[in-house]
C-alpha cells in the first residue's frame, strides 16, 4: 500500500491517522508515505511522525517482530506535488507521482492499494504518465472537502481513466468521528484523553495534534484491516459502498442563481463566453462563498471554464474576479442538492469498478451519505486501536507475535 496524505495542513486529522498507520504497520506492507499538500504540508511532517514511531519502537516490536524498523519507513517517504497541476488536471512529474508508478510495476501479483487522505493530484500525474499501471491500482479517495481542493485532477481521473478500481468515500468516512457510540470513554476526547495521550510517544504525537478524535482518512486503512478488501460492497470498518453512477458532472454556459441546481460532490462547471479583448495575458478566478480555494479561470478560445466541487448540500454564492472589468465583480449562485434516486438507482455504464458512499437516507448520519456504514463499528474498531496504543506504553511481557 502507499499513502499520499495532505498532513501538515490545516486540518491535523492526518497526523492522527499516520499515528494509528504506523502502530498497525506489522500488519501492513507498506510501500510509500508521500506528502501531497494543498497547502503547507510537507514530507517533514511524516518524518516527525516517524520521530515518535522510532521513539515506541522498542516497546512495539516486542508485541510483534513485523513492525518495519524507523529507518526502512523514512526510506519510503517521498514529496508529492506542491503546487495545483493546472486546468489539464496533470502537470510535471513529482518525487511521490514517479514512487507510484515505482510501486505499481514491480514484479508483485498483489494489487498495489494506494489511499489518498488528500489531493488527488500525484494519483493523477501518475497515471498520466504511466496508464499501464492503472489494473494494478486499488484507490481509495477520501474526497469531499480533497476533492474541492483537487477538482480539476479529480476531472482528469474520471474522464480519462474511467475504468480505474476507486472508492470515493465523500461523506462515509465521516462515520470514524460521527454517530455511533459516544459516551464517556467512547467519545472523541473521553478516548483519547483516556487510550492515546500519554501512551508513548506516538500517543503524544497524536493527542498534541488534537485533543479529540478525527482521523478521518484512517478508514481507508481500517478497510483494509476488517473488510473485504476485493469487494467494497461488503462491510468492513472502512464502510461499505455501491457503484457509482452517471451524470454527477453539471455544466453551466451562463451565469446562475439559486433555482440552478448541480449534484453535492459532483463537478460543477461554469463555461462562460469570454468578454471581448481578453486575451492571455488577462486573469479571471471565480471564488465561492467568499473561501478557498478560488477556481482558476481557464482560457478554452471564446469560452471561460471555472470548475467546482461542493462538498456541502447548500446554496453557494460565488464572485468572479479578474483584471479584465466586463468580469469583475460579476456575483451568481448554484444550489448543490442530493442526487435523485432515479440516478442513482443505475450503475455507471462508463465506470464499472468505481465505488462511491451509500445515498440510502438509512445509512446516513444526519447530513453525511454512508456514514452508519463506518460508525456500527466503532466500540469494535476503537477497542483494537486502544490496544495497539497500549503497545507503545509498555512491552510485551511474551514472545512477540509474528506477522501474518
Amino acid at each position: 500500500m502507499v499513502v499520499s496524505s495532505d498532513i501538515g495542513g490545516t486540518d491535523p486529522d492526518d497526523v492522527q491517522s499516520m499515528v494509528h498507520l504506523l502502530v498497525y504497520a506489522d500488519k501492513l506492507d507498506i510501500a510509500g508515505l508521500i506528502a501531497s499538500p494543498y497547502g503547507q504540508g510537507r514530507k517533514q511532517q511524516i518524518l516527525q511522525v516517524i520521530d515518535a514511531y522510532e521513539r515506541d519502537y522498542p516497546n512495539l516490536v516486542t508485541h510483534s517482530d513485523g513492525y518495519p524498523t524507523p529507518a526502512a519507513l523514512r526510506a519510503l517517504c517521498k514529496q508529492g506535488a506542491l503546487e495545483p497541476p493546472g486546468p489539464s488536471g496533470f502537470g510535471r512529474p513529482t518525487e511521490g507521482s514517479e514512487w507510484i508508478v515505482q510501486c505499481a510495476r514491480r514484479d508483485d501479483p498483489r494489487p498495489l492499494h494506494v489511499l489518498v487522505w488528500g489531493g488527488i493530484d500525484d494519483l493523477a500525474q501518475a497515471l498520466h504518465d504511466a496508464p499501464d499501471i492503472l489494473p494494478k491500482l486499488r484507490v481509495y479517495f477520501i474526497g469531499g472537502p480533497n476533492k474541492k481542493w483537487s477538482v480539476d485532477a479529480y476531472n482528469y481521473v474520471e474522464q480519462d481513466h474511467p475504468l480505474l478500481w476507486m472508492i470515493e468515500a465523500n461523506a462515509a468516512y465521516r462515520g470514524w468521528f460521527v454517530g455511533g457510540e459516544q459516551k464517556g470513554e467512547w467519545s472523541n476526547r473521553g478516548f483519547v484523553a483516556k487510550h492515546v495521550a500519554g501512551h508513548g510517544a506516538l500517543g503524544d504525537c497524536f493527542s498534541n495534534a488534537k485533543a479529540d478524535l478525527k482521523m478521518g482518512d484512517t478508514p481507508s486503512v481500517a478497510r483494509l484491516l476488517h473488510g473485504v478488501p476485493d469487494d467494497p460492497t461488503q462491510p468492513g470498518w472502512g464502510g461499505r459502498f455501491v457503484r457509482i453512477w452517471d451524470g454527477r458532472k453539471t455544466i453551466f454556459d451562463r451565469q446562475t442563481t439559486a433555482s440552478d441546481k448541480a449534484e453535492v460532490f459532483g463537478v460543477t462547471q461554469f463555461v462562460l463566453p469570454a468578454p471581448k479583448r481578453y486575451t492571455a495575458q488577462n486573469s479571471a478566478v471565480m471564488v465561492f462563498d467568499g473561501g478557498q480555494p478560488a477556481s482558476v479561470g481557464a482560457s478554452e478560445g471564446k469560452s471561460l471554464r471555472f470548475r467546482f466541487s461542493p462538498r456541502d448540500a447548500k446554496v453557494w454564492s460565488y464572485v468572479i474576479k479578474s483584471d479584465h472589468p466586463s468580469l469583475n465583480g460579476q456575483t451568481g449562485k448554484f444550489t448543490a442538492v442530493a442526487p435523485p434516486v432515479e440516478r442513482t438507482s443505475h450503475p455507471s455504464a462508463l465506470h464499472p469498478n468505481w465505488w462511491i458512499d451509500d445515498p440510502d437516507p438509512a445509512t446516513a448520519e444526519g447530513v453525511h451519505p454512508g456514514a452508519k456504514s463506518v460508525n456500527q463499528w466503532r466500540v469494535d474498531f476503537l477497542t483494537d486501536f486502544a490496544s495497539r496504543m497500549q503497545r507503545c506504553k509498555s512491552p510485551s511481557s511474551t514472545k512477540p507475535i509474528e506477522n501474518p
